[in-house]
C-alpha cells in the first residue's frame, strides 16, 4: 500500500486545493493531508489563516479524496514524516527544481520518500482570494477589515 502526503494551509478551500488533492488520490492508494497550523502559516506568509485551524482540519477531512487529516506543527518535514510515515510527498510544481524543491527531496530521500509535483492552478490561489476579500471590505461602507 502507497501512502501519500500533501501538505497545505487549504485556507480559503478552493479548486486549486481539490485538485491537488484528486491527483495525490490518484497516485497513492490512503491519503493523508497535512493541515498547517495557523502559526507556521503566519511565520511562512507573514499572516494568518482567514479559517482557524481545527476548521481547515475539518473542511479537509470532508473531501472525498482524503482518507486522514494530519495537523502539521513542525517545520521539520522529518518529524512529520516520522509522525505519520507515508512514502510519496505531493507538491505543487512552482517548488520543481528550486532550492527549496531540490532540499525537500535531497531530505526525503534520506528516509526513502520520493516527491512528486502537480501542476500549479495559476488562476487562484487563496492569497488572490485574500486580496479580493480586502478589496471588497474595504470598498464598502462600515465594512471591517479581515
Amino acid at each position: 500500500m502507497i501512502v501519500g502526503y500533501a501538505a497545505g494551509a487549504f485556507d480559503l478551500f478552493h479548486v486549486g486545493h481539490l485538485n491537488i488533492l484528486r491527483q495525490a488520490k490518484s497516485r497513492c492508494d490512503f491519503l493523508i493531508a497535512g493541515v498547517v497550523c495557523d502559526e507556521r502559516v503566519e511565520l511562512a506568509k507573514g499572516y494568518r489563516p482567514v479559517i482557524p485551524t481545527q476548521e481547515r482540519a475539518e473542511i479537509v477531512a470532508n473531501i472525498s479524496y482524503v482518507d486522514k487529516v494530519f495537523i502539521e506543527t513542525s517545520e521539520n518535514r522529518l518529524d512529520t514524516w516520522a509522525e505519520v510515515e507515508f512514502d510519496v510527498f505531493f507538491k505543487g510544481d512552482d517548488w520543481k527544481g528550486t532550492t527549496k524543491g531540490r532540499e525537500l527531496e535531497r531530505l526525503f530521500s534520506t528516509v526513502g520518500v520520493r516527491v512528486e509535483y502537480f501542476p500549479y492552478t495559476m488562476h487562484t490561489s487563496s492569497t488572490k482570494l485574500r486580496t479580493v476579500l480586502d478589496t471588497l471590505s474595504g470598498a464598502l461602507p462600515g465594512a471591517v477589515q479581515a
